[in-house]
């Protein structure tokens, strides 16, 4: 397994103090910076787009970990490359053409990673499995930040470990959505190897020690 990886996700930092909320994050024991990204379409809000990703990277070093969660993200893809990601998430539900759109990813330089709503089985990506870098399994419906976890994902977090391991690569394992102390040691055991954390990081009264607890969990 790799090391477990905090992904703080800026959705749910405050947004009229980016710049600080960023350096704040900097300074943390978190190793990516989880980018979220709603068209209104796909997803029932609207979140930001290439611009305020192109500002966070100007602030930060961490590793940009990018999820469009939008219609035909392909047509996009350059421009999130071009603002800072080093990861670029889609939703399999989104792309009729997933293996072109992966190859498109990795074409510009980045990382592809294939998200999973709740209601979308594992199983589907068995033809994708070899070709992808990262496995994200939404454990809420996206969306929206601040929702309760679903119990459920840690079996589909458990399937999923299996899948990458069949595959014998080294694939990351996410999981965005609800992630707390109460869940994430179950989340871990079942195999997921980075954590998605929005409001469980940005709300608590010391987000670098939420951080840092989060990290000592695999240890």
């Amino acid at each position: 397994m790799k090391n477990l990886i905090i992904a703080p996700s800026i959705l749910a930092a405050d947004f009229a103090n980016l710049q600080n909320e960023t350096l704040m994050l900097n300074s943390s024991k978190a190793a990516w910076i989880h980018i979220d990204i709603m068209d209104g379409v796909f997803v029932p809000n609207i979140s930001f787009g290439f611009p305020v990703l192109h500002a966070i990277q100007k602030h930060t070093s961490k590793f940009l970990d990018v999820h469009l969660m939008i219609e035909k993200p392909e047509r996009y893809l350059k421009q999130f490359a071009d603002a800072g990601a080093k990861l670029i998430t889609v939703h399999l539900e989104a792309c009729p053409h997933i293996h072109r759109t992966i190859q498109e990813i990795k074409d510009l330089g980045c990382l592809a990673g294939i998200a999973l709503n709740p209601g979308t089985p594992v199983s589907l990506l068995k033809d994708v499995i070899n070709d992808i870098d990262l496995v994200l399994i939404m454990s809420v419906n996206p969306g929206f930040g601040g929702q309760k976890f679903i119990p459920y994902s840690v079996d589909k977090v458990r399937e999923a470990k299996e899948l990458i391991q069949l595959t014998g690569r080294p694939i990351y394992l996410e999981v965005d959505g609800g992630v707390s102390m109460q869940n994430a040691e179950s989340l871990i055991d079942a195999g997921a190897n980075v954590l998605v954390a929005g409001s469980f990081v940005f709300s608590s009264p010391n987000p670098l020690e939420t951080i840092s607890n989060l990290v000592q969990l695999a240890k």
